[in-house]
């Protein structure tokens, strides 16, 4: 809590800052005004301050001569002009209207010109253009500094030896960053520490990929903004603390499907989209504290806009009628009091104005996806087959001309994502019209959320396909994939263990690169680059080869005994194999 008072009083509310996710609508605010004294100072300094001063001549001028031009004019008009002096008028003595002075005429009335500090100042019109990136101060620099250098030491630890002492620590540089306007690097350091204590308390639902994403994340916006860059790589880089809302007018909204949402920071619920007639997309948002259980129930909670009684679910496969529309730059709807709702039919996918959607190239969507970060994918898929990988099966479908793996959005056993998926691959040769969520990867991936099968309209994350939903054929046989898995492991394992899981050599033995029978000796090159360098995949080979370098790297002193170690380095090169091997959305 920090109060902004230089003359003494707290003048604004604006004046009364907090530095928690709810500011400024947060209680902490009221409840200091609250507990906070009644100034009685601005009546003794009114009675104190001199009624002229040298420098407001011009201004004492041109309050008498605006008296003298108007008689009914009050006294205190240009008294609450922020540039002229304070005066207690009360001890004036007021004129009858016999009394007041004769109005001059045109060529009597001489009046300075005022000078620009005594002009009554007038707020400039809201502006309707967006706001100019900023630079980087360089207290947010400092912040980011702050948090590169903790998270290079948690990576170093990895999670065994990431205690309380460095769990404080990036805690500590989070509140700094949030307090240098950094939201975006701050709350991937504070999914970072919720990352590492379900690690270390073996919570069943902690994921390692997970927790590298996060710690990806944190160590790629830090290093980016400790390095001078543009204001809008630096802007996109910070991140947006709250979501600015414009007026969207009138709109007729379609329902298009319902996903369940869990976050690392304890939140959960649905999120509905819908589109209206020219494609746009919109979203209405359910988010509360909670776990699965509620991401699981929320999409049968009722959407909080207006008076429409529909719940996610029913609005997923109905329509809605909005006036008084607001609406956020990335299309989320807000439910304030002056918005109007009703309940509207519907479309389905194959109809207007729902089908042009998936009418666009899919290579098109893609391009916008990476581009703008509307990440959604339109298809009309034919299942293929399975692709067995190291993190599970997945669905191989093709989509025109391509071979798209479709993967599950979420895997936690309390939705429906992962089963579903497993039902849909028992039957290859399925026509399905789709949506999914792209994935950056090697090849072409997306994340499966809702599809269309001839019995309806099905959100994965929500809704349990039935055996009669699909009509089961022979079992496929999984094919074989890259093995990028075997890069991702070994960033993982140094989230886990430390830069020492890549320094232990795997004994030498003959594996699949020497054929079986043959008296040639054993290679020495380790098992997971000779897979690499079989599968073609040189970069790979390249960037596993130079992790495994600098996590060997210790210098010495002249006593022969090893130095500190090059965090900033390692940390360097634990980044760069991020866009092969992170699963978060882009």
């Amino acid at each position: 809590m920090e109060l902004h008072a230089p003359g003494g009083p707290v003048a604004v509310g604006d004046a009364i800052r907090c530095s928690c996710l709810l500011a400024p609508a947060c209680v902490h605010r009221a409840a200091a005004a609250t507990l906070a004294p009644i100034a009685d100072a601005p009546a003794t300094a009114l009675a104190d301050a001199p009624t002229s001063a040298p420098e407001d001549a011009p201004t004492a001028a041109l309050a008498d001569a605006s008296t003298s031009a108007s008689a009914d004019a009050p006294a205190s008009a240009l008294a609450d002009s922020p540039a002229s002096a304070p005066t207690d008028t009360s001890a004036q003595p007021s004129l009858p209207a016999s009394a007041q002075p004769s109005r001059p005429g045109p060529a009597e009335l001489e009046v300075p010109p005022p000078s620009p500090a005594a002009e009554p100042s007038v707020p400039p019109p809201p502006s309707t253009e967006a706001p100019t990136p900023t630079p980087t101060t360089p207290a947010q620099t400092a912040a980011a500094e702050a948090l590169w250098q903790a998270a290079g030491l948690v990576l170093e630890a990895g999670v065994g030896g990431a205690g309380a002492v460095l769990q404080a620590g990036l805690l500590r540089a989070a509140h700094s960053a949030r307090l240098a306007a950094l939201p975006r690097p701050a709350a991937a350091a504070i999914r970072t520490v919720n990352g590492l204590r379900a690690a270390r308390a073996a919570e069943p639902d902690h994921r390692t990929s997970e927790l590298a994403d996060a710690l990806k994340e944190l160590l790629a916006t830090a290093h980016g903004l400790r390095h001078p860059g543009t204001p809008e790589a630096h802007a996109a880089l910070r991140g947006t603390a709250r979501r600015a809302y414009a007026p969207g007018g009138s709109l007729r909204l379609y329902g298009l499907f319902t996903e369940p949402v869990l976050t690392s920071t304890g939140h959960a619920g649905v999120v509905t989209w819908t589109a209206d007639a020219a494609g746009r997309l919109y979203t209405l948002p359910d988010m509360a504290p909670g776990g699965p259980t509620r991401a699981r129930t929320a999409g049968d909670r009722a959407v909080r806009m207006g008076d429409t009684a529909l719940t996610h679910r029913d609005l997923a496969r109905a329509g809605l009628v909005v006036s008084g529309a607001t609406v956020s730059a990335d299309g989320r709807l807000g439910a304030g009091r002056s918005v109007r709702a009703a309940a509207a039919t519907g479309a389905d996918w194959t109809d207007e104005p729902l089908a042009a959607l998936w009418s666009v190239p899919v290579a098109e969507q893609a391009a916008r996806a990476l581009a703008t970060g509307q990440d959604l994918l339109f298809l009309d898929v034919t299942l293929t087959g399975v692709a067995r990988e190291a993190g599970g099966d997945c669905l191989l479908a093709e989509c025109g001309g391509l071979t798209v793996r479709l993967t599950s959005a979420d895997d936690h056993p309390e939705l429906a994502h992962r089963e579903n998926l497993a039902l849909l691959a028992t039957a290859p040769g399925t026509r399905v019209r789709a949506v999914a969520r792209l994935v950056p990867a090697g090849h072409p991936r997306s994340a499966l959320l809702a599809v269309s099968l001839p019995t309806g309209r099905y959100d994965l994350g929500l809704d349990r396909l039935q055996r009669q939903d699909v009509t089961p054929r022979t079992p496929p046989t999984p094919t074989p994939s890259a093995p990028l898995h075997i890069l991702r492991r070994r960033t993982e394992q140094v989230v886990v263990a430390g830069r020492h899981a890549l320094t232990y050599t795997a004994p030498t033995r003959q594996h699949a690169t020497a054929p079986r029978g043959t008296t040639a000796p054993p290679t020495t090159t380790p098992p997971d680059t000779a897979l690499l360098r079989a599968a073609g995949l040189s970069t790979a080979d390249g960037l596993l080869g130079a992790l495994r370098r600098s996590a060997a790297e210790r210098g010495r002193d002249g006593f022969g005994r090893l130095g500190a170690a090059d965090t900033d380095a390692f940390a360097r090169v634990w980044l760069a194999p991020r866009p092969a091997t992170s699963t978060r959305r882009p």
